[in-house]
């Protein structure tokens, strides 16, 4: 008995259940509509027949003999006995209105399904284009190289083949492109072509050494501004990205050498033009980011190796040339389109190779590299303050803020190499004041957070440098303490009056609570600063007893301070009472702390002479503000108001 099934029957079986799936779904369809168009007819009669009121039949008007009619008038309208309002009695209204028609649920439109992503239109066809142009690029960068190594064919005819490949690739897109559909696939075509032409170029002038550097750079740069100049007439991002992408990353499998550097500048340089008619920031990126990775691996590579000094110049010129191009693209975009933030974002990663670069050199010439980028960054950052110039510039905010916080970086650097642990507070304290004026005098936000980062840098080194326990312990201090302790520290106090100064002109301090805070600080660290300058000139000038009298000072300083603050408050107190409670409470507890300094400390370590005149001084003091204190609320409880 043969009990195998026939194949066209199972055939045969899946067709029609196949048709009758179509048919139900069709089905269903209808059957959806339908219900559809029932729901809104019905909605539409009862929305457009008017209400129905309930028959009233007419009551009969009792007479009087003779058919008079009653003398009495009727009840006014809608009034009964009883206080029932809206009957049938009082002008014949019924007693109920009846509710509108009910309306049937609105029903949200159906949601239509997603289609996924690999059923969308074009989806797959650009994925396999561009993974057609990564695969066809490698295929030629073996020709070209691989080939060479496991010496197949001769250099002649991998050139040529190579060369002839991408023409006829670029001439088939060029085709295509004309035909319904075809676009995608041009696109793709003329991109491989272009880049193998271009990986043919970098291997004929850094493999085989044909061309001359100057000539094969000059041809590289024909071949890519083709490309990018096909992709301005298909108005196709996607080819000009394809074309420097693919030519950017395939470039380092066919040479290591300096050439690559070039070869990527290249590519940087040729895709700019199109910046200036077309919005295209992912050709930004892409013409930018490669040469400057390329460009830090070479500077970290002559940082770390033992390279010749001919060859970090070389590299040093690659980083120039990047941040200078990356410059000036940058400018050009944004002359035209201010709120391009691609164009400065991808001139602050072009800044990053030379910001790295001082690393390769000695002291001397990364100080001079570090200066002179920073003066180039932060002319590009004040011209917008430039009134003739800012017309003809025409650059952004946040263009000049890059370029003023790369600038910034720059300086940074330069006063690391400049300086030594016990300057370098002072370098950096000075940069602080020049930020911080610049910001107060042209009510700049940026600048001031500059200069407050460089405050805080410089406040971080002083402290390092004079630490509480150097002030403390004469054998420490005499060690580390001397003169250039003593500039830092007036530098320090020239920075909290500035920034004090700074906040006030742009408003930071919106109460008077912050502005209380913000003077309770700045007396703190201004206390701070006095006592390590008193005490560093005191070591500074070699005598035993500087340590001591030095000391001494300090608390006399501080003294003097606390009393001015409370003469300040009190001839204020009528005037601007908030002001004069802040300055006499900062007084009052700047006497505190100068007594408990006296007795805790000078007491203990102070002797003779030194600690006689500290505690005259201070007594003194002490007995002119009571003095003074004493007669403001002695005047104010007589005159109601004290003196001024």
């Amino acid at each position: 008995m043969n009990t195998a099934i026939d194949p066209r029957l199972l055939a045969r079986l899946s067709t029609e259940f196949a048709s009758l799936s179509t048919h139900l779904g069709l089905l269903g369809r209808d059957l959806e509509e339908l219900h559809r168009q029932v729901l809104a007819d019905h909605s539409r009669q009862t929305t457009t027949e008017p209400y129905r009121q309930p028959h009233t039949p007419p009551a009969a008007e009792p007479q009087t003999a003779g058919g008079a009619m009653p003398s009495s008038p009727p009840p006014p309208t809608g009034s009964v006995p009883g206080g029932v309002h809206g009957g049938w009695m009082g002008g014949g209204q019924p007693m109920y209105q009846p509710y509108p028609a009910a309306q049937p649920p609105r029903r949200l439109p159906a949601r239509e399904p997603r289609t996924p992503w690999w059923q969308r239109e074009g989806v797959i066809s650009r994925v396999l284009a561009v993974a057609g142009v990564g695969v066809t690029l490698i295929g030629v960068v073996m020709l070209l190289v691989l080939a060479a190594q496991a010496g197949l064919f001769g250099p002649v005819p991998r050139v040529v083949a190579g060369a002839a490949f991408s023409a006829a690739l670029v001439a088939v897109g060029m085709r295509v492109h004309g035909r319904a559909g075809g676009q995608v696939g041009a696109i793709a075509l003329a991109a491989t072509g272009i880049a193998g032409g271009y990986l043919d170029v970098v291997a004929v002038t850094a493999v085989y050494g044909w061309l001359h550097p100057v000539v094969g750079y000059a041809v590289a740069l024909g071949i890519a501004a083709g490309g990018v100049a096909l992709a301005l007439r298909w108005r196709s991002q996607a080819l000009a990205v394809l074309v420097v992408l693919g030519a950017a990353l395939l470039s380092p499998a066919v040479t290591t050498e300096l050439a690559l550097l070039a070869f990527l500048i290249v590519l940087q340089i040729a895709a700019l033009p199109v910046q200036l008619v077309r919005d295209w920031p992912y050709l930004h990126v892409v013409r930018t980011i490669p040469a400057v990775l390329v460009t830090l691996i070479a500077v970290a590579m002559a940082s770390l190796g033992d390279e010749p000094r001919g060859h970090r110049y070389e590299v040093l010129a690659a980083a120039i040339a990047v941040a200078v191009v990356g410059l000036a693209g940058t400018v050009l975009v944004v002359r035209r389109r201010a709120g391009d933030i691609t164009a400065s974002l991808t001139f602050a990663a072009a800044t990053v190779p030379l910001l790295a670069a001082p690393t390769m050199f000695e002291r001397r010439t990364a100080v001079i590299v570090s200066a002179a980028f920073a003066a180039a960054l932060l002319l590009v950052a004040v011209l917008p303050w430039l009134p003739k110039v800012a017309d003809r510039v025409r650059i952004p905010g946040h263009c000049a803020a890059v370029a003023a916080v790369a600038g910034a970086c720059a300086v940074l650097e330069a006063c690391l190499g400049a300086t030594r642990v016990q300057t370098l507070p002072i370098a950096l304290y000075l940069v602080a004041l020049a930020f911080l004026a610049v910001a107060g005098q042209q009510r700049s936000r940026v600048a001031a957070g500059i200069g407050a980062a460089f405050a805080v840098l410089g406040t971080l080194a002083f402290l390092s440098n004079a630490t509480p326990e150097m002030l403390a312990e004469q054998r420490y201090a005499e060690d580390q303490l001397g003169i250039s302790t003593a500039l830092a520290a007036v530098a320090a106090l020239a920075v909290l009056a500035v920034v004090f100064w700074c906040v006030r002109r742009l408003g930071l301090a919106a109460n008077e609570s912050e502005t209380t805070a913000l003077a309770v600080i700045s007396g703190i660290a201004g206390l701070y600063a006095v006592t390590a300058l008193a005490v560093s000139i005191g070591v500074a000038t070699g005598n035993p007893e500087g340590f001591l009298a030095g000391h001494g000072i300090a608390t006399v300083v501080w003294m003097a301070t606390a009393t001015t603050a409370l003469l300040f408050g009190l001839r204020r107190l009528s005037r601007t009472p908030q002001q004069a409670k802040v300055a006499l409470a900062a007084g009052l507890l700047v006497t505190a702390a100068a007594l408990a300094k006296l007795f805790l400390f000078d007491l203990a370590t102070l002797d003779g002479l030194v600690r006689a005149g500290a505690f005259l001084v201070v007594g003194v003091l002490l007995l002119l503000a009571g003095t003074r204190y004493a007669r403001a609320f002695a005047e104010a409880g007589n005159n109601g108001a004290p003196s001024h």
